[in-house]
């Protein structure tokens, strides 16, 4: 990854950090499932890829438990630092941080019981480099499990304001969702298991998740995504102020279609793919 990386979920930061209830109600079950195929157990040492502002962290560090150890990785600094801050309140201390690339190998901290990503592979622009990193970490018998965003058909939401915020940028023609580095890069079928079978791993399985977005309105969404999710975020980054609050407009309405009788509910599907360093 590079520098522009890590700028761009420097400023999405904050917006992280601060919508951590709202993201921990949304992946709760998700992350359970995940933690689940990771097969952890009391005292195991996990690498913790992409961490972010660290929610999953202190539920891996609450599994292992105060004989484990759990090292949280991520590009950005300003993400972890939150991370940081949320593991101190939760008054866990089997976690440790480094500023890191998700491409990049961790040889001095090998070898791992099970390496974790919680939406954060996609965004690699190199995910097999990123999926060799982690083999190389995992010690034999190793768990590596992912969670990824799914098919964009069944993820409207994002799509949706996707569209609406390149049209506001007025960039016109058709863009593969399948490009490296996006949110759907792992999405494609079979990509994912594919990858992770010619980087040699054994076991491999990927299941689709249904895991809806359940907020008041709307507007609640897009406040969430307008100052946490990077992707659409810069998109409109060039825009001066004023058109950026058109088109955070014009997405609000566009998803005022998921309304129903019980509130609103955006759908949104992931990928939980699984794999074991062969031992």
């Amino acid at each position: 990854m590079t520098d522009a990386v890590a700028r761009a979920w420097d400023r999405a930061a904050d917006g992280w950090s601060s919508s951590t209830p709202v993201v921990h109600a949304w992946l709760r079950q998700a992350t359970a499932a995940m933690l689940s195929e990771a097969r952890l157990r009391p005292g195991a040492r996990v690498l913790d890829l992409a961490a972010g502002a660290g929610d999953q962290t202190k539920d891996i560090a609450r599994v292992v438990g105060p004989t484990g150890d759990v090292l949280a990785t991520d590009i950005s600094p300003k993400i972890l630092d939150f991370a940081r801050g949320h593991i101190e309140e939760a008054g866990l201390t089997n976690v440790r941080f480094a500023v890191a690339d998700a491409e990049q190998p961790v040889h001095a901290e090998a070898p791992f019981d099970a390496v974790i990503c919680r939406l954060g592979l996609m965004f690699c622009m190199n995910a097999a480099a990123a999926l060799a990193v982690a083999f190389n970490a995992l010690r034999p018998g190793g768990r590596f499990v992912a969670l990824v965003f799914g098919d964009p058909a069944n993820n409207p939401c994002i799509t949706t304001m996707m569209k609406v915020a390149r049209k506001h940028r007025g960039l016109s023609g058709s863009v593969s969702p399948y490009a490296d580095g996006g949110l759907f890069s792992l999405a494609a079928p079979g990509r994912l298991a594919g990858l992770l079978t010619a980087a040699g791993y054994v076991e491999v399985a990927a299941q689709s998740l249904a895991v809806p977005f359940e907020l008041p309105d709307a507007a609640a969404y897009v406040a969430f995504v307008r100052s946490s999710g990077s992707p659409i975020m810069e998109v409109l980054a060039p825009l001066d102020a004023k058109a950026r609050e058109s088109a955070w407009r014009e997405m609000e309405e566009a998803l005022e279609q998921f309304r129903g009788g019980q509130g609103w509910v955006g759908p949104n599907e992931l990928l939980l793919a699984s794999a074991t360093r062969a031992g």
